[in-house]
């Protein structure tokens, strides 16, 4: 995008807003849950620069304690919307993990990126660096060792699962898995119950200034420019109050553009510690929000892929491919018996013509729909042949097994 384009885009997004006459949103307060990580930045913003007011709407944020509590708070309509892991989104749907079917709604992307595995000291004073040296301490070792994720179909399982099974190690046999808040992971592995986790920021960050852990792989490095957290909600939310959703959305791709664009890292970070009461050093935040990276066992760089908010509208678009990946790796793991029928499923949550009525309101670039993937195995996705690509794993559940 050029510049001119670029300043009529900002103007758009400047000047544009659904509050009046038959427009206003016909719910006007809301309840909007988040996690405290650094990627609930934009939501953040919304509020802390009036936003939502100026899309006609009162937003109350809501910090949760937990994915789950934070699920069932939108499922039972005590929150209008959340901040919320990408594919938590589809198990709630599908009803996975023991749920009744809940149709939800993916309004939009809010992030990209961000996210690590971090292994603990103790395995890294066992000579474990990387997956294929964690693979040689898995054969070897007495124990079974513990990896914890933060939901059983959220984004954090799918990436540590995948991760795993990259280097030979099967996430249902070799290891065990256990779901805890991102929060308390760092301090449960500090205590020697953990030997690794899979979580957003700051809690990797904050396991290297503690001296608990190492970063073994970022999340960008396994899949570049990831989806990661979106704003759902239900879709009868949508079907009640239409013009509210445009304006929510609205409200949340321009915080998501200053999100990108905020000059003062540090100040953004001390921020959104503050707002979102983040127990975890500015300093820390700023670094791997801006992708200035070490991984606690000498290497320092700066991340081609950092954490991303906006990018030009890349990362707000809710492709109906990043959808069926997550579908396909449900089937892979056990948690869904029979393979959906992938493109429909992905069509019925990610809300593509809502979204893209609102960007173009706005003159937010719409990018082209994504059909392909590459992951950092080499192994390429293609949406067209989702079921050949989830049976064609050599590790891969046989039947439903309970994660």
């Amino acid at each position: 995008m050029n510049n001119a384009t670029n300043n009529a885009t900002n103007n758009a997004i400047t000047a544009g807003a659904w509050i009046s006459g038959s427009d206003a949103p016909e719910k006007t307060h809301l309840t909007i849950g988040f996690m405290p990580l650094t990627d609930c930045a934009s939501l953040i913003l919304a509020c802390e620069l009036g936003l939502d007011k100026k899309y006609g709407l009162n937003i109350t944020l809501s910090r949760e304690a937990s994915w789950s509590a934070l699920r069932d708070k939108l499922v039972l309509g005590e929150l209008d919307a959340a901040h919320s892991l990408y594919s938590m989104i589809y198990g709630t749907h599908l009803g996975l993990g023991n749920l009744q079917k809940n149709p939800m709604a993916i309004l939009m992307g809010l992030n990209h990126n961000g996210q690590a595995i971090t292994l603990s000291n103790q395995l890294r004073d066992q000579g474990v660096t990387n997956g294929t040296t964690l693979k040689r301490q898995t054969d070897k070792n007495q124990r079974q060792l513990t990896f914890a994720h933060t939901y059983p179909t959220g984004t954090h399982a799918m990436w540590l699962y995948y991760w795993l099974a990259a280097h030979d190690i099967n996430p249902l046999t070799d290891v065990q898995t256990v779901a805890v808040p991102p929060q308390h992971m760092g301090s449960i592995m500090r205590c020697g119950d953990l030997d690794g986790f899979c979580g957003g920021e700051p809690w990797n960050a904050r396991a290297i200034h503690e001296d608990t852990g190492f970063t073994a792989m970022t999340s960008q490095a396994i899949w570049n420019d990831h989806p990661e957290k979106v704003l759902a909600t239900r879709y009868s939310f949508i079907e009640r109050y239409p013009k509210t959703a445009r304006a929510l959305i609205s409200a949340l791709l321009e915080a998501s553009r200053h999100a990108d664009t905020y000059r003062h890292k540090e100040d953004f970070a001390a921020l959104i510690i503050e707002k979102a009461n983040i127990d975890a050093p500015a300093q820390l935040v700023a670094q791997r929000m801006t992708g200035r990276y070490e991984n606690g066992l000498g290497k320092i760089w700066q991340d081609k892929y950092p954490l991303k908010f906006f990018d030009d509208g890349q990362v707000n678009y809710p492709h109906y491919a990043h959808g069926v990946w997550f579908l396909t790796q449900f089937y892979r793991w056990g948690l869904l018996e029979q393979e959906p029928d992938y493109l429909a499923v992905s069509k019925e949550i990610n809300q593509v013509p809502l979204y893209c009525e609102v960007a173009r309101y706005l003159g937010v670039s719409i990018p082209e729909p994504v059909s392909s993937i590459t992951l950092f195995d080499g192994i390429k996705f293609d949406s067209a042949s989702a079921s050949a690509y989830s049976n064609h794993f050599s590790i891969r559940a046989r039947e439903t097994a309970a994660i």
